[in-house]
């Protein structure tokens, strides 16, 4: 239930339509709901309620990313939204990042071989009683207990209802969907061995998702859209995350970001 991945379109106007046709209930609950979700909050960005996160408690922010947020902040506060950087309801995201982490790995892992899982459960049983690390969450995510998994799926919900007490004062909560620019990928046969290197320091590989997960493990609606190029002309660009079951809210911000900062633009190579 974390795979929410795409689509993908070169608008949010296009994106808007394809929400329209896909979203839905499937063939065996059709018969007895439908769904009907609440209209954008924002059409106009005057009055929005923006909350702008640039750091995260697990991962370093890339400068050249909180560059771009700083621009967007001031971009924004000059169309007239109501900009904020921090957030006292703000749900706790090293939390967050821990259960994204566990409900991961405990997704994917009934599907890898035996050799694998048994491997993962010796490494988890020799962690330390105390060990609070993102990885070791992942290795125990692993190896869940089907009450383990529950009592997490308990808290994350326990959590949608901070994120909604959260989106009673803001509209949009715009983030880095990456923590950096894109970058060369590292197939290092061993996962744990992989690193991303932030701004001169290296990071676990793995935890590059992590600003994803702050809309991903509670299930909230999130639209990325480009901003900006760096100086080496690589696209960087923002989450909007809206409230739960709002889709249409983040995608309606798309749009209006979209007018302000230029939307897509394609390689010139595709020209």
């Amino acid at each position: 239930d974390l795979s929410v991945i795409g689509p993908l379109a070169r608008s949010a106007a296009d994106l808007a339509l394809a929400l329209d046709i896909l979203a839905g209930p499937n063939d065996l609950d059709a018969a007895g709901y439908r769904l009907e979700l609440p209209p954008p909050r924002c059409t106009q960005t005057r009055g929005a309620r923006v909350l702008i996160l640039d750091q995260h408690p697990e991962i370093a922010t890339a400068a050249s990313i909180r560059t771009m947020l700083d621009r967007v902040a001031s971009e924004l506060e000059r169309e007239g939204a109501l900009v904020a950087r921090g957030s006292p309801l703000l749900p706790d995201l090293a939390r967050g990042a821990r259960i994204f982490a566990a409900l991961l790995f405990a997704a994917m892992a009934p599907r890898w071989p035996k050799q694998v899982i048994d491997e993962l459960r010796a490494a988890a049983t020799a962690l330390p009683r105390d060990d609070d690390s993102v990885t070791g969450y992942r290795l125990r995510g692993a190896t869940f207990s089907h009450g383990d998994w529950l009592l997490l799926d308990g808290e994350r919900f326990q959590r949608r209802i901070a994120w909604k007490q959260l989106f009673r004062e803001f509209d949009v909560v715009i983030a880095p969907p990456m923590p950096t620019p894109a970058f060369p990928h590292d197939h290092e046969p061993d996962f744990d061995a992989r690193r991303i290197a932030i701004d001169g320091a290296d990071y676990p590989y793995g935890d590059m998702s992590l600003w994803a997960a702050v809309a991903t493990e509670p299930g909230l609606p999130a639209t990325t859209v480009p901003i900006e190029r760096t100086a080496d002309g690589l696209p960087i660009g923002v989450q909007i995350i809206g409230p739960y079951l709002e889709d249409r809210t983040p995608l309606a911000f798309a749009d209006l970001m979209e007018r302000i900062f230029g939307g897509f633009v394609a390689p010139e190579a595709f020209v």
